[in-house]
């Protein structure tokens, strides 16, 4: 297999190898370590404005961003943010909120109502920081009008199961809200919009992230309306006739209201993959980074996953036109989805590791790591799992089967039967989906035979 990369500078076996899921642990931690808002916001602060300095925000990051934003910012400020439930801190200065995610709640929609009122009536002297990142659009929840916190939440339910990408999911939110899809820019308008954001969408497209409530929208009513039809969504009456008369489209680009409106991405996917690259050479073995925008069926892309760790282990895997040695670790990131047929537990990543586990049947030396930087993979309580060579063995003696459970969306049941869950706790920040596969010299001879 051959793989257009730039060359990859070969390493040495380090003594990280003799316990692999300690090492996978290791380069999670270097990726999360790179999105921290304690690190990413600091250099990426204004200088005061004249006016006032106004606070506001949202996402699983929101409350870290602020924190920072606060040890940081040498004049006066207020503000307020919203997170979600169990990811806040204690701020002097600025306002935390959590909140319901993924499906909306009250204290969501109360507290986009509030940030709306706080930028209304600014000057140009004025400024408002606006924190954005990963969970924004389910938190900064105000629906339009004609629609109630209840349709939004059912809307919200179904595409949480139906398939549907992280940027059909927010052209659809953009435009069923009053206050995403460049909407709270113009409110701020005349003021200078500064957003930071923290990036947890393949493409790192601003317009997407948290749902871009400061940046353009491209995306229109038409689209909204096909994505419905795409994944088969019966919508509430009141949203159906909101998106069949599409009034009040979206600031598109060329907007006067959002001249004054900037924005910076201060972490992002890729650059996580790079500070577990880095750690992965120091630790004796070659990165590989597939990419940082992998989306598609969770357990489509372990398939894929799975060929190329044989070929790695084959000794065919090429890069450069050379094929690489081990140990060597395929280093991802992007947003999977799931659509859920069985009434298991489970998010994106755990099926993603359980699809991989079924695939590579117990093929030695391949060990693997996924979960979500934020520490919360779908609604569950763990960030995402870790499986080894001997995951389908232990899974048969506890008679537990790894296909069974796949078929029945259930990674979770099937990685707490085996110990097998990595549990974190909310990380407060997000670069979307984590994963890394291990391929040890051992692996060697069983992947020449495949």
């Amino acid at each position: 297999m051959l793989l257009a990369m730039g060359a990859i500078e070969p390493s040495k076996a380090g003594p990280g190898l003799a316990d692999p899921r300690a090492l996978l642990r290791r380069l999670f931690e270097a990726a999360l370590a790179a999105a921290d808002p304690a690190k990413a916001v600091p250099p990426n602060l204004p200088a005061p404005p004249k006016g006032r300095t106004l606070v506001v925000g949202a996402g699983k990051a929101a409350a870290a961003m602020a924190a920072a934003v606060e040890a940081h910012w040498p004049g006066p400020l207020t503000g307020l943010v919203v997170t979600r439930y169990g990811h806040g801190l204690p701020l002097k200065r600025i306002e935390v909120v959590e909140a319901g995610h993924p499906v909306p709640d009250a204290a969501g929609s109360r507290a986009a109502q509030q940030i709306l009122e706080l930028v209304r009536g600014l000057s140009a002297d004025d400024l408002v920081l606006c924190l954005v990142s990963g969970g924004g659009s389910a938190l900064l929840t105000l629906p339009a009008p004609e629609i109630s916190l209840e349709d939004k939440r059912a809307v919200t339910r179904a595409l949480l199961t139906s398939g549907a990408t992280i940027s059909e999911m927010n052209c659809l939110r953009k435009h069923l809200s009053a206050i995403k899809g460049g909407r709270l820019a113009a409110a701020a308008a005349p003021a200078r919009v500064l957003s930071l954001a923290i990036s947890d969408v393949p493409g790192d497209d601003p317009a997407v992230i948290a749902s871009g409530p400061t940046v353009p929208d491209p995306s229109t009513f038409a689209e909204a309306r096909a994505i419905l039809v795409k994944y088969r969504i019966e919508p509430p009456a009141a949203v159906a006739a909101h998106l069949a008369v599409g009034r009040d489209e979206t600031p598109k680009p060329g907007d006067p209201r959002l001249a004054g409106a900037e924005y910076r991405l201060i972490a992002t996917p890729q650059r996580a993959l790079e500070a577990a690259a880095a750690a992965a050479r120091a630790a004796g073995l070659t990165p590989v980074i597939l990419g940082d925008a992998i989306e598609g069926e969770a357990k489509d892309v372990a398939l894929v996953h799975a060929g190329i760790a044989r070929q790695a282990a084959a000794g065919r895997l090429v890069v450069g036109y050379r094929a690489l040695d081990l140990p060597l670790v395929l280093l991802s990131g992007g947003e999977t989805t799931v659509t859920v047929r069985g009434r298991g537990r489970g998010g994106r990543n755990a099926e993603f590791l359980l699809a991989l586990a079924a695939a590579l049947n117990g093929a030695p030396g391949i060990h693997a790591i996924a979960c979500d930087t934020d520490g919360i993979d779908g609604t569950e309580d763990n960030a995402g799992a870790i499986i080894g060579p001997d995951s389908f063995t232990r899974a048969s003696q506890a008679h537990v089967s790894l296909k069974a459970k796949l078929a029945e969306n259930d990674a979770y049941g099937a990685f707490e039967a085996l110990g097998d869950l990595v549990v974190t706790g909310p990380t407060r920040t997000n670069v979307n989906d984590f994963r890394a596969i291990l391929i040890t010299p051992e692996a060697m001879t069983h992947g020449a035979q495949h």
